[in-house]
């Protein structure tokens, strides 16, 4: 058996409270909160305690889908990228950058939500940038 902790940083919400994942075999099993973080110093929200859970449900979508013929269809990772920058450009081109939302998400760290946001200002031209966070 191989036994980890790995230290780590939540994903649910901006604040960066640290704990440890707990991983069996390559699979997480727990979390454990870090007592020398500091922002959460050893505490957890109900969401930290459980940040685990959703990295390995089965609900989980593994691969990008995209819907053709009306059905959504697993395609790869190379087609789906594709496609999306094709839409944008052409959303772009024809309606303007404001055309174009972007909704930011509780699940990534700060670092990623800045890129996105970074992304929707600089590289597309929008504004319309918002956050799922407020659960």
């Amino acid at each position: 058996m191989d036994y980890k902790n790995t230290l780590t940083t939540c994903t649910y919400c901006g604040c960066g409270c640290n704990f440890f994942l707990e991983s069996l075999d390559g699979r997480l099993t727990g979390t454990i909160p870090c007592k020398t973080g500091p922002v959460n110093e050893g505490k957890l929200c109900i969401k930290g305690w459980n940040a685990h859970e959703f990295v390995q449900s089965d609900e989980r979508l593994k691969k990008p889908l995209l819907r053709k013929d009306g059905e959504l269809v697993e395609v790869s990772w190379d087609e789906a990228l594709d496609f999306t920058a094709t839409r944008l450009k052409e959303i772009q081109k024809t309606n303007g950058p404001d055309a174009i939302g972007f909704c930011a998400s509780a699940k990534v760290t700060n670092e990623e939500n800045y890129i996105m946001q970074k992304f929707a200002r600089a590289g597309v031209g929008t504004n319309s940038v918002d956050h799922c966070a407020r659960l």
